[in-house]
């Protein structure tokens, strides 16, 4: 642990009085309400997208670098937008196939003291920046036709659950949740059947269909397009 981190542990448990906790947690809500005005109206005029999440440590020469950047060039010759975190690696693909396609190129990126940053080919006006991750998060869901996990990280585990988590609850419509990549994926999909499901009993057999898996840019592309023309009217809250 670094120096750095345990001054923070020191001022979590150090000793606050009423006024100090009353006045950080009333600019604190005032922070979080400006994050979600501006991103909503930034979000509102840019019309249907598509997300795509991945590892911000994907090096462009790796396949699915190249993979997410296919993926976004034909989403947007179909007519859709593509929204990723808007820093390097999977989302930098993403945003770099956009603008190859001529589509719209949208950008959420997180401020984080370390590995993130703006990628060079997110559209200027389309750029939106978030110190909550549950702010941004919201701004991914609301304004998506679909969301397409690449290999990932943590951050990208966080995001796959919390869209499978609010399909599995009826808050947001049932968009389609695509993960790309059979074998990176098959240890956890093996986890979910034999432990989660079979094992513990601890999700429905049905939820299994909330998320499809595929290998090409072409078969992504097919479940977004038949999702979409099903459910164009309906949104996702």
């Amino acid at each position: 642990m670094t120096n750095q981190e345990e001054d923070k542990i020191r001022k979590a448990f150090a000793a606050k009085d009423w006024n100090d906790i009353k006045a950080s947690d009333s600019w604190q809500i005032f922070k979080i309400m400006s994050e979600f005005v501006d991103g909503f109206e930034k979000m509102s005029r840019i019309g249907p997208c598509v997300s795509i999440f991945g590892s911000a440590r994907t090096k462009p020469e790796n396949p699915f670098y190249k993979l997410a950047e296919e993926i976004a060039f034909k989403l947007t010759r179909e007519g859709y937008g593509i929204i990723s975190g808007g820093g390097p690696g999977i989302m930098e693909a993403a945003n770099k196939g956009a603008k190859t396609g001529g589509g719209k190129s949208v950008g959420l990126n997180i401020m984080l003291p370390f590995e993130q940053s703006s990628n060079q080919y997110v559209d200027n006006d389309k750029n939106v920046n978030f110190d909550y991750f549950f702010v941004r998060k919201t701004m991914f869901l609301k304004y998506s036709q679909g969301f397409i996990a690449m290999p990932g990280g943590f951050g990208t585990l966080d995001e796959l659950f919390e869209a499978i988590t609010l399909i599995q609850t009826n808050k947001v419509a049932h968009f389609p949740i695509i993960l790309v990549g059979k074998k990176y994926w098959e240890g956890m999909l093996h986890w979910i059947k034999e432990t989660m499901l079979n094992e513990e009993h601890n999700i429905n057999e049905k939820d299994l269909d909330l998320f499809k898996i595929v290998e090409t840019a072409d078969e992504a592309v097919s479940i977004i397009n038949e999702f979409y023309s099903k459910y164009l009217l309906k949104p996702n809250f």
